[in-house]
């Protein structure tokens, strides 16, 4: 017996959602996840114990692969701050060095 489907599910994807799915479930989408997988296994579980097994084991890898997502998303955050820093800082020093330039010329003629 298939699980009963909401009217959300039934209007199509997430128009955040790409075609592989989406690279990071926010805790809105974790949540229903959970319950879908939760609402499947409740109908599995007296005819298919073995599924049920299989469910778990899904859940956890799931679970699994977004907190490793999760940390991802962190680290590239932090990398992206730290290289807008460091574009703003090469910009400043290129600005000085061209207004060296400029000065260099009647300074260093003879």
């Amino acid at each position: 017996m298939s699980p009963k489907r909401s009217a959300e599910d039934q209007e199509g994807p997430d128009p955040g959602v790409g075609v592989l799915g989406p690279l990071h479930w926010g805790a809105g989408r974790e949540a229903k996840r959970k319950e879908t997988l939760r609402d499947s296994q409740r109908g599995c579980e007296e005819e298919y114990p073995e599924a049920t097994r299989e469910y778990a084991a899904i859940n956890s890898m799931l679970d699994q692969i977004n907190s490793c997502l999760d940390h991802l998303e962190e680290k590239n955050d932090h990398l992206h701050a730290r290289l807008q820093e460091l574009l703003e800082s090469n910009r400043q020093t290129r600005l000085e060095f061209q207004q060296q330039l400029g000065e260099a010329p009647s300074d260093a003629s003879p």
